[in-house]
């Protein structure tokens, strides 16, 4: 098959609106065009649909997308169709008629994409009906779902190897957002990729800021931040479902429109309030980790985790939900010292094996929390990226590097402390002892084990409890004490804590944590500086718009549009085709009104004049 690269630029305008590629969509593209099997992990926001969604539109035939949530597939298929891109859905949410019409549709070749669950695509009937309407990919969203050691495995997924078997000689792409390298190397065997080429984007999503604050009086905390973002809509993930709907019922008594959202709900409650949320009817879900996958809404404006997460992988997932529309978006982390034991509780109850892997995420999560180097390189290490600058620029820890203070006298006490129940004991103890010896704690632990009788019994009581728990956390990161986690979290000595401790070597370690003021503001990577009246006159529009449909608002326009439209102002057809999203069958649809809503605006406001050196030549023509 030749392939014209040029008529893929005209077709992602037309359609998508857009005017160029993101990064490795161009490469991914190609491949499937060539007929290659394609294993592609690109962030969330990266793009990942248009990757199958193009190629649909450049060849006959269908193509079959596997997505694992209803909301998921409605959501993209109403998205292609405002695009004029002829696309449906099968799923146990049609009723039989609404089924029969679709399949009628599909028997006569009038559809360029078919969604579906896994399991309704095992069903032996639609294999057979596969085969009838000539299928030219087979594209795996969510592929991570595959693998028993991704953090969404769905059993259901295992079945999609039939599909290889039943079209031997159709390509298939599989697609995800986060995947370590064994859960890669799980995805192309199970799903019998054949020599695919694989595409591994950064990690990095340099339009987040990164924070992580004390974590005192949380729902007060979570009412501030949300008082200061009236207009912002976003996530809050709690550890528990109680916690999510305590949460949501305080927030609501504060006049937010928040919502709760967890596994105890029914399918009912927990369809309308995500429905209510991706219609901007709900600005803030109270959500367990139950809620999020396949969420496709641009404009989640901030993510906060309520709760320590289990893991950095989840961690990165969550956050990776806020500003998919690559505008300036917020993830900030309320951490704890008591959330770090309630974890620790939580996995004691699990199998040995469990507890081992259990017990190493929760050191790297807390790692993650409590260091005060950059959040965006603790992030991407994880995944392997090594990110080069000192400075990302987006993390609390690069904008207002936390103070530092001289340790050495703290150290020493705390790596003597450890020397001496080993001494004593003839073996270790975990973190939580050792500090209940440095502050003298009367515990039935330390009397049955003479504790009290170590010269370090309670030389430490200058400090708190937790204090000491994040002093002895960094001796572990500096590499003065290393953590058993084969060993109930036991603290051994280094040689090099050996060492400093015999040489009083000086070390400097981080103050706390405080509790923060407002966080300062920085120019941040995305932004798009607007007339924001005329933006929010915009968005009402759009609102209107979309309700009249049945739709979420940014099926109609997303966030992107709307502040390109409100910085340019134009005021013809051509200069609306300039601003991103705006493709043929949009402005057809939408463009008078749009263009009469600018209109309206200039006849009682002034045009605002902004810097354009981080727009492109084609968002420049839009303007006027």
């Amino acid at each position: 098959m030749s392939i014209d690269e040029n008529s893929w630029l005209e077709a992602l305008k037309r359609h998508f609106g857009f005017p160029s590629f993101r990064p490795l969509q161009r490469e991914i593209i190609r491949a499937t065009m060539e007929g290659r099997d394609v294993f592609a992990l690109l962030p969330t926001g990266g793009g990942k649909s248009l990757c199958f969604q193009l190629p649909a539109l450049m060849r006959p035939g269908l193509t079959v997308v596997v997505s694992p949530l209803i909301a998921l597939m409605k959501d993209q298929v109403d998205g292609l169709q405002a695009g004029g891109i002829a696309a449906t859905f099968l799923n146990s949410s049609l009723g039989a008629a609404d089924s029969r019409q679709r399949l009628r549709g599909l028997h006569h070749h009038e559809y360029r994409l078919l969604y579906a669950a896994p399991e309704r695509l095992a069903l032996a009937g639609l294999l057979r009906d596969l085969q009838q309407w000539n299928v030219n990919l087979i594209a795996v969203d969510e592929a991570h779902c595959i693998s028993e050691w991704g953090h969404d495995f769905r059993p259901e997924y295992r079945q999609l190897a039939q599909l290889r078997e039943a079209f031997p000689n159709t390509p298939m792409m599989a697609l995800t957002a986060t995947a370590t390298g064994r859960v890669r190397e799980d995805i192309v065997k199970l799903l019998q990729l054949r020599e695919p080429r694989c595409f591994v984007a950064s990690f990095n999503r340099p339009n987040l800021t990164y924070r992580v604050i004390a974590k005192a009086k949380p729902s007060a905390q979570a009412l501030e931040f949300l008082r200061g973002r009236p207009r912002d809509s976003g996530i809050i993930y709690c550890q528990s479902r109680k916690g999510a709907e305590k949460l949501a019922a305080q927030l609501a008594g504060h006049g937010i429109a928040a919502r709760p959202y967890h596994a105890g709900l029914t399918a009912g409650e927990r369809n309308t309030n995500q429905e209510l949320f991706l219609r901007d009817e709900v600005r803030v879900i109270c959500a367990t980790i139950a809620f999020g996958l396949g969420i496709n809404k641009p404009n989640v404006r901030f993510v906060m985790h309520y709760d320590l997460p289990k893991n950095i992988e989840g961690y990165y997932q969550e956050t990776g939900r806020a500003g998919r529309d690559g505008l300036p978006s917020e993830c900030l982390l309320l951490f704890s010292a008591g959330d770090v034991a309630k974890q620790q509780h939580f996995i004691e109850e699990k199998s040995p094996d469990e507890q081992l892997i259990a017990r190493q995420q929760l050191q790297q999560i807390v790692q993650y929390a409590e260091s005060a180097g950059c959040r965006r390189v603790e992030l991407l290490r994880y995944f392997g990226e090594t990110f080069p600058p000192d400075h990302c620029g987006g993390c609390d820890n690069c904008l207002k590097p936390r103070a530092t203070f001289d340790g050495t006298v703290a150290a020493q006490k705390f790596l003597s402390c450890v020397y001496r129940i080993r001494q004593k004991s003839g073996f270790g103890f975990g973190l939580n002892h050792v500090v209940e010896v440095l502050t003298g704690s009367d515990s039935e632990q330390i009397r049955r084990r003479r504790h009290e009788e170590l010269s370090t019994y309670g030389i430490g009581r200058e400090h708190s409890r937790p204090h000491w728990q994040a002093m002895g956390r960094e001796l572990v990161r500096l590499g003065y004490l290393r953590q058993r986690t084969d060993m109930f979290n036991v603290l051994e000595l280094t040689d090099t804590g050996l060492e400093a401790l015999r040489a009083r070597t000086q070390v400097t370690l981080t103050k706390p944590m405080s509790i923060p003021s407002t966080p300062e503001k920085a120019p941040r990577t995305g932004e798009i500086a607007c007339d924001e009246e005329l933006f929010e006159r915009l968005r009402q529009l759009r609102k209107k718009l979309a309700d009249e449909r049945n739709v979420p608002a940014y099926i109609v326009f997303s966030d992107v549009s709307l502040r390109q439209m409100a910085r340019y102002y134009p005021a013809t057809d051509r200069q609306l085709t300039g601003i991103s999203g705006v493709g043929e069958k949009k402005l057809r649809e939408f463009g008078a009104v749009f263009l009469g809503e600018i209109a309206a605006h200039l006849q009682t406001n002034p045009r605002q004049i902004f810097a354009d050196d981080s727009f492109s030549a084609a968002q420049r023509a839009a303007r006027p």
